[in-house]
């Protein structure tokens, strides 16, 4: 691996030396494993932005100083690796690959090559620090950043020339939606350098957006240099902290000034639509009534300097200064399906409309043969509104801003969607439960402290880019190219539990991944159908759909916006996972981006904790570790290296805590105040422990720091240490101790325990640490939950309590039977899973139909999608061969919605 001395005492610090680590000191394999295929999702790109991408590693076949190589079509190129995850012996588990830009289009048959040494850079990034900030070297491109002030860069250059002055956070608040706005620039407060090359380079800059204001918007960005590369990657996240009846931010944008030296017929605008480039000049020389001859209006169009102002007709070249010069530009998104264009000459004149369409790709370019510069934001047209803007261009400095949220649009509105309607006791907050499926609370639906992240890439350019590279630049940060590791060397890794490749050697098994495709491309599809997009909605999906009104039930309250609930995120992931397939990546992707910031809250007394389905993604009173969950983040985490997800998943590490004054069960009807020791506080084994213990599980593989490990077996062993274990259902917790106590002789079988990522985090919980009475009080579980009434009352006696989800916990009866080997059990699973029970049910077609014009899937709901998921996907795991010894039956679904 190659590492600069900063890299290697940083990585040295998170992953301890063997004899620290809580296992035995792992000794070299005589053979490293197999190298690793890469795939691109869709295909090799035309233009490849950079890529990082991680790799797993079966258990004790790599030391933790293994080298590693990349090889394109059996050539080597360079690469930087480095390691994510360990194993508990201290073996390689995950490492991450940033490659350099390919000179042309992106390479295929790739392969990470284990126990290899790299290929040396032809180009590197280099990193020079600074008392002020830092300066980073790459493609010819030297990116001066500062630590401080409100530049986050303060100039581009190439070959000593600027062609980017400073880049700021610039934006507007105001005083309620309808309030008067009052602009801001981001206040730089520190910055990290994390990562020197010499293949990528990753600055960490933080600050706030308003730093002399009670709501300052904190933020955090990252920006990425590959060597090779003209361009910078930038991760932009904010919290917001305001609140929402006083502050709405009314616009949030980066902006960059861009130094223009040409003459105005050589100064070039470009902005990437859904059509034709808009490619315009700020004194424009085609459309004339006099014709300055063709070698000018090609150059103009073409982005190039024109001939010499001699060779002009002289009656164009004598009143060049009577054509009028434009020198504001502005793309508007304002909604998922168009956006316009327009232009001015200046500021006090009238905008010129331009140019209508639909969905923009989200680059703007401006410049000319001295240089400019070019910003596009990912997902430009699905989190409207959002806005390019080039002013001032006929002046001696432009200004470039991409509007995350444009200042056209109305500000934003955070309030609560709905007033206190008689609400404001318990009892009457539970009627409501019980009739609209919200869990309302007054003071409990404030949407300060959720956060946002913004992907973005930005250009210094020596002079202005081709039109077909203008083009290309924009396809490029719009589909964001992506590497994969192959499947099967993930699976043959053996991580994130039961899973298999997919397998369609039967009837019934090619019946179960048929629907599994059809299901991810349904809601693909629902995306756009439904056109769930905007800037705090794009990335989620709804929760159940109105078969009455051909609509998902968007205004009844916990029936709206789905929030993680029931493990989609998981369960997209895993499918992505099992077969590299670009479809369900992109949707957990996207998911991911959105509630790991959107649905969780990142500050103020909800910290660590998120907010359940709901008509607004915060709006929901009930805030539990089950939607912050850290087992829905780690699959892309590992997959992409991605620090942003690495940050919030470590920020998930203490929210236990929150938990001391955020009481759960605390409307649960008949309910007696909690009476337990001191200190502690009544949680639940699923999903709020495991949730937690998901983020210590990842913490531990990421540093070897046994802290986190500890914690694991605290929770574990105590679970194992009371009467009925896992079957309990929860037991007081203490978070100083991080384990449980009491007696826990009273069985508590609650639906909702496992299907909030349990299931998943305990077959690698029980995989990675050897605690046999914690796995068979887990088995036990697995095997009662779904236990007939006679046998369950049989062995323990009543009560026996409400079931619900039969279909989706089948996959804890399988893993029951496999690990005590009954036949019986197994072949209990099998019916559970083929029974549809409050589930969606298995086809042996596509059920797919359309009525009245609108396409849909027969009874559907999120819940039942994503948990028959999961449970198909283990199932096929766990019970390939028993899949096909009875029939699929007739479909029938007797799907319904599980009460908390």
């Amino acid at each position: 691996m190659i590492f600069s001395r900063r890299d290697t005492l940083k990585l040295s610090s998170l992953l301890p030396a063997a004899a620290t680590m809580p296992t035995a000191a792992w000794s070299a394999p005589a053979k490293a494993p197999a190298p690793v295929a890469l795939h691109w999702l869709e295909g090799a790109p035309h233009l490849d932005l950079g890529q990082t991408l991680g790799v797993a590693w079966p258990r004790g076949t790599l030391p933790r100083n293994a080298g590693f190589a990349v090889q394109a079509n059996g050539g080597a190129i360079p690469a930087q690796s480095w390691v994510t995850a360990t194993w508990p012996d201290g073996s390689i588990k995950w490492t991450a690959h940033a490659l350099p830009i390919p000179q042309g289009p992106a390479p295929d048959g790739l392969q990470v090559i284990p126990a290899a040494r790299p290929a040396a850079p032809v180009e590197r990034v280099t990193v020079e620090q600074t008392n002020t900030g830092a300066r980073v070297a790459c493609g010819g491109v030297v990116w001066d950043f500062a630590n401080s002030g409100q530049a986050l860069i303060r100039s581009a250059s190439i070959g000593g020339k600027p062609v980017l002055g400073p880049l700021t956070l610039v934006g507007a608040m105001a005083e309620g939606p309808d309030g008067p706005r009052t602009p801001f620039t981001g206040t730089v407060t520190r910055l990290t350098v994390e990562q020197s090359g010499p293949i990528r380079a990753v600055i960490k800059v933080e600050g706030l957006h308003r730093p002399d204001a009670k709501a300052t918007l904190p933020f955090t960005l990252r920006f990425y240099a590959y060597a090779g590369a003209q361009h910078l990657r930038i991760v932009h996240s904010f919290i917001y902290d305001g609140l929402p009846e006083h502050d709405a931010i009314a616009g949030l944008g980066l902006s960059a000034a861009v130094p223009m030296h040409d003459a105005p017929h050589d100064r070039h605008i470009r902005l990437a639509t859904d059509g034709a480039l808009f490619a315009e000049a700020v004194r424009p020389l085609t459309g004339l009534r006099r014709d300055p001859g063709v070698a000018f209006r090609h150059a103009q169009t073409h982005g190039q300097p024109v001939p010499p102002l001699a060779q002009m007709s002289a009656a164009v070249r004598d009143k060049l200064q009577y054509i009028p010069t434009w020198s504001d530009f502005r793309l508007e998104q304002s909604s998922a399906h168009g956006y316009t264009i327009e232009k001015r000459t200046e500021a006090g004149h009238a905008w010129v409309g331009s140019q209508e369409g639909g969905r923009a790709p989200g680059l703007a370019y401006v410049g000319g043969a001295s240089g400019g510069a070019a910003i596009a934001r990912r997902w430009f047209w699905e989190t409207y509104p959002s806005a390019l803007a080039v002013d001032h261009a006929a002046s001696d400095t432009a200004t470039l801003t991409a509007w995350l949220w444009s200042p056209q649009a109305a500000p934003m509105d955070m309030r609560p969607w709905r007033g206190v309607n008689g609400m404001e006791g318990y009892d009457a907050q539970n009627a409501g439960l019980d009739i609209t499926y919200e869990d309302y609370e007054p003071g409990w639906d404030s949407a300060t402290g959720i956060a946002r992240t913004a992907e973005l890439t930005l250009w210094a350019c020596a002079a202005t880019p081709a039109n077909e590279a203008i083009v290309a630049m924009a396809q490029a940060n719009a589909a964001a190219p992506r590497l994969m590791a192959d499947p099967a060397a993930l699976h043959e890794a053996q991580v994130f539990g039961d899973w298999s490749l997919p397998d369609r050697s039967g009837p019934n098994r090619t019946a179960i991944e048929n629907q599994l495709a059809n299901l991810v491309d349904f809601y693909s599809g629902e995306v756009d159908r439904r056109s769930w997009y905007g800037f705090w909605n794009f990335g989620d999906v709804m929760h159940t759909y109105d078969s009455d009104r051909h609509v998902w039930r968007y205004d009844i309250g916990g029936f709206a916006w789905d929030n993680s609930e029931l493990s989609p995120d998981l369960w997209l992931w895993t499918q992505a996972l099992r077969t590299g397939a670009s479809q369900p990546w992109r949707l957990a992707e996207a998911m991911t981006r959105h509630t790991s910031e959107v649905d969780t809250y990142h500050m103020g007394r909800f910290v660590g904790l998120g907010t359940r389905h709901g008509v607004q993604h915060w709006g929901d009173s009930s805030k539990q570790p089950r939607v912050s969950n850290a087992i829905y983040r780690r699959i892309y985490y590992y997959l992409t290296a991605d620090e942003r997800v690495g940050d919030l998943i470590a920020d998930m590490a203490e929210s236990d805590r929150t938990l001391d004054h955020v009481d759960i069960g605390r409307k649960v009807p008949g309910g007696k105040a909690y009476a337990g020791p001191p200190g502690t506080f009544e949680m639940g084994f699923g999903p709020s422990w495991t949730a937690v213990a998901g983020s210590w599980l990842t913490m531990w593989e990421r540093t070897g720091d046994r802290q986190w490990r500890d914690r694991l077996v605290a929770g574990m062993s105590s679970i194992a240490a009371l009467k009925f274990g896992w079957m309990a259902g929860g037991a007081p917790y203490d978070p100083k101790t991080h384990r449980f106590s009491g007696p826990g002789d009273h069985i508590d079988i609650s639906h909702l325990s496992a299907v909030f990522g349990a299931v998943e985090v305990n077959a690698e919980l029980i995989q990675l640490i050897d605690l046999p009475a914690y796995k068979k009080v887990w088995v036990d579980f697995c095997q009662w939950f779904n236990a007939p009434k006679e046998e369950f009352l049989a062995h323990f006696g009543p009560p026996f309590g409400a079931r619900n989800l039969r279909e989706a916990y089948s996959r804890m009866s399988a893993y029951a039977a496999r690990a005590s080997g009954s036949k019986a059990l197994m072949k209990r699973a099998v019916e559970e899973f083929y029974s549809g029970d409050q589930g969606l049910g298995t086809w042996d077609h596509d059920p797919r139909h359309t009525v009245e014009g609108v396409l849909e899937w027969p009874q559907v709901s999120t819940n039942a999608s994503a948990q028959w998921g999961l449970a198909a996907i283990q199932m096929l795991a766990l019970a390939p061969q028993e899949l096909e010894a009875v029939a699929i039956p007739p479909h029938h679904s007797s799907a319904q919605e599980p009460r908390h």
